[in-house]
C-alpha cells in the first residue's frame, strides 16, 4: 500500500541511491535477456536531453524510479521502471507509471510506447500495463526485435 509520505521528484541521477538502482535495473536486464536484446538505458542514455527521470522516495529512502523519452511532439517512450527491492509489491510501479502518464498528457502527446523483454520475469510487468490500459502493439522507433522483446502502446 502506498504511504502519503511518499513523494516524485524530477532527478538529475547524481544521488548514490538513485545511480545504484539504475546498475540494479541494467544487471537485471542483461540477466534475463539475451546478448544485443537489452535497450535500457545507462546513465548517460537517462541523461540525454530528450529523457526525463523520475524517482520516488518515502522519506529519504528511494522507493523506484521511471524515466519518458521524447520520440516526437507527440509520442513518448517510457524508460527504465525499477522498483527498489525494498517496496517491491507495494504500488511503486503503477505509482510510477500513472506519474509518467499523467507527464505525457500534459506535454500534449497522444501516444506513450514501452519495449520490455519477453522472459517470465517480465510478467508481472506486462500484466501491470495491460491493467493501465496498454496494449500489445508493433516494434516502433528503432526497435525490431520480435523474439525478445514485447512492446505495448496506450493511446493518451
Amino acid at each position: 500500500m502506498k504511504s502519503e509520505a511518499w513523494r516524485i521528484v524530477r532527478d538529475d541521477l547524481t544521488k548514490p541511491e538513485v545511480v545504484s538502482l539504475v546498475e540494479l535495473h541494467l544487471r537485471a536486464a542483461h540477466e534475463n535477456s539475451p546478448p544485443g536484446s537489452v535497450f535500457a538505458l545507462d546513465l548517460t542514455g537517462l541523461r540525454d536531453p530528450t529523457v526525463t527521470v523520475w524517482s520516488a522516495w518515502d522519506g529519504d529512502r528511494l522507493v523506484g524510479l521511471a524515466a519518458l523519452k521524447q520520440l516526437d511532439d507527440a509520442h513518448g517512450e517510457l524508460k527504465s521502471m525499477r522498483t527498489a527491492p525494498a517496496y517491491l509489491r507495494r504500488g511503486v510501479a503503477r505509482m510510477m507509471l500513472d506519474h509518467v502518464v499523467a507527464e505525457a498528457r500534459t506535454r500534449g502527446y497522444r501516444r506513450i510506447s514501452l519495449e520490455t523483454g519477453t522472459a517470465a520475469s517480465f510478467n508481472a510487468a506486462h500484466a501491470m500495463y495491460e491493467h493501465a490500459g496498454f496494449t500489445a502493439s508493433d516494434p516502433f522507433g528503432v526497435y525490431s526485435d520480435r523474439m525478445f522483446a514485447a512492446y505495448y502502446t496506450l493511446e493518451i
